[in-house]
């Protein structure tokens, strides 16, 4: 599945990438190099730290590349401000439970949703984007469906 990230993202993506493949690589190396130097590796617990680092950091390396190569980028700056998307901050209601929240509609990387930061990607997200002020709609959520109502777009 492809992300869809704003320019912002991408940026922070490269900027983290960058960093891990030249400033941290450098470090666990020269981690690797002290440890290595106390001796008998099979040991060696400092040594196995180093080298667990330096998966822990590739890993990280290959998912920053990985979300980098293959997301979407949206426009987040010319958007019609009357419709949810990306960025947008919107007061709903939760029908069934008769409960307004104010949500903000972001990409994955900046999702918090017990801050109300709801993912695009995420089933709400989804069933949100696009809508208008008055819109009504059905979220198909793994454990229940529920309906939501636009009220306000701020």
């Amino acid at each position: 599945m492809k992300n869809r990230l704003t320019e912002e993202n991408i940026n922070k993506l490269k900027e983290e990438l960058e960093y891990r493949m030249t400033v941290k690589r450098a470090e666990i190396a020269k981690e690797k190099m002290v440890a290595a130097a106390h001796g008998d590796r099979s040991e060696n617990a400092e040594y196995k730290e180093a080298c667990a680092n330096y998966r822990a950091n590739d890993n990280r390396i290959q998912y920053l590349l990985t979300m980098i190569t293959t997301a979407v980028v949206i426009d987040d700056k010319n958007v019609d401000k009357s419709v949810l998307g990306v960025n947008s901050k919107a007061r709903i209601k939760f029908i069934e439970e008769d409960d307004e929240e104010i949500i903000s509609l972001v990409t994955v990387l900046d999702a918090n949703p017990e801050n109300m930061f709801i993912s695009i990607e995420s089933e709400l997200g989804k069933a949100l984007t696009g809508k208008k002020v008055g819109d009504v709609v059905e979220v198909n959520a793994p454990s229940e469906n529920y309906t939501v109502e636009v009220l306000e777009i701020l």
